[in-house]
């Protein structure tokens, strides 16, 4: 195909059409006998002429054989000798057809023009009078027009065909593009969610692995008591204990997304009510948290479970850097808000002294780019900051009720 406006001009020729070919060629010679025996048995054919139809009609119907690659040549080739021999009627009205099928619009109407020129007056040319000159040329017209009508509608069906075919094309492409965006999105979400509950449990595991390194290191050192097979039993519990509850809390992920994707009920979605045990938890590895909660139970209860989700991962992200990157620095965590005013979740914690020692735990830097992007898909804002020694995580949400 040349392009869109041509799509009959083909690089090779298939089966199917060498079958075409041969059964068009074989038509046009067989009906251009039966058409020139006609004539000369009417006797009506002059002498010359007569002599000529029959290797004019044999020229035009090889010429179909090359149709489809030189349409237009075709056409010239075939107007002297459609003008001139009854037995290229056959052949002439494929030819017709096919510049009305293969030629740009203007060329084919072109061709027309000179088909009609040439064929009205050939009544004299082939019968040495006049006396029916009407008659032929209603005839040449109604045989032209006809032909070329037939090329024309097979030209706008394959045309609405090339068409669908793209808009199918594009619509397949289109729909792979949204499944494609859809898989990024729940790998995105997963990725979130793994982030999240997997950076708050392994930062407390490391807190208490921490300690009970430490404490063996100063026993070892002399500069500490040693720890008793109790306090190793009890630390070895709260670390298997952590790692349970990480386990625990993955599958619930997983079954929170598999939820949401179905329209179920999802009881596991933390709210902010669970915000307590998530400072619970921080306090017993020795963290100093300082909890202000600023709103009504039944304010809260009103709330999206999407947007307690998100109160929840900020509080958690915010415990979870506070962990990593200054332990033992006091914490505070404030809950504010209210219909009308929006919700803000604020979680401040004093920065070290110095950073990048060893017992640092080691993060990615995805934790606040993932959850800007939760809260973003929200409606809110995070923000965070560094100012006079300390670290703030803020995040504004609309006050959505559900």
């Amino acid at each position: 195909m040349t392009n869109g406006l041509d799509p009959v001009l083909p690089a090779g020729r298939t089966w199917r059409d060498w079958a075409v070919d041969a059964v068009l060629f074989c038509s046009a010679v067989f009906l251009g006998m039966v058409v020139l025996g006609v004539v000369e048995e009417q006797g009506e054919l002059s002498g010359r002429v007569a002599e000529l139809d029959p290797l004019l009609g044999l020229v035009t119907c090889l010429a179909l054989w090359w149709r489809r690659r030189f349409p237009l040549a075709v056409a010239l080739i075939g107007l002297p000798a459609v003008a001139l021999s009854t037995s290229a009627l056959p052949a002439g009205a494929v030819i017709v057809t096919n510049f009305a099928l293969r030629l740009r619009w203007r060329q084919a109407l072109l061709t027309l023009g000179a088909y009609v020129v040439c064929m009205v007056p050939s009544g004299l040319l082939l019968y040495g009078r006049g006396a029916d000159l009407f008659v032929d040329a209603v005839f040449c017209l109604v045989y032209l027009l006809t032909t070329f009508a037939w090329g024309h509608a097979l030209r706008s069906r394959r045309l609405l065909l090339q068409r669908l075919r793209v808009d199918a094309e594009r619509a397949r492409a289109e729909h792979e593009r949204r499944l494609a965006d859809a898989r990024r999105g729940e790998r995105q979400a997963i990725a979130r969610e793994m982030h999240d509950v997997l950076a708050h449990r392994v930062s407390l595991l490391s807190v208490h692995a921490g300690a009970l390194a430490y404490r063996t290191r100063q026993a070892q050192a002399g500069a500490g008591p040693a720890l008793d097979s109790a306090e190793v039993a009890e630390s070895a519990e709260v670390i298997r204990g952590s790692a349970h509850e990480a386990v625990e809390e993955l599958q619930e992920v997983l079954h929170l997304l598999r939820a949401e994707g179905d329209g179920e009920p999802v009881s596991l979605l933390p709210r902010i009510e669970d915000i307590d045990s998530l400072v619970a938890d921080a306090r017993a590895t020795g963290q100093p948290v300082d909890f202000h909660p600023e709103l009504t139970a039944d304010a809260v209860h009103e709330l999206r479970s999407q947007l307690h989700r998100t109160v929840y991962r900020v509080a958690q992200e915010g415990l979870t850097n506070a962990r990593k990157h200054a332990p033992g620095a006091p914490v505070s965590v404030c809950l504010a808000g209210g219909p009308g005013r929006g919700l803000t979740v604020e979680v401040r914690n004093e920065l070290p002294a110095s950073s990048g020692t060893d017992e640092a735990i080691p993060g990615t830097g995805a934790g606040l780019t993932g959850l800007a992007e939760r809260v973003r898909l929200d409606g809110g804002t995070l923000d965070h900051k560094v100012a006079d020694g300390i670290f703030t995580l803020c995040a504004r949400l609309p006050w959505s009720a559900r």
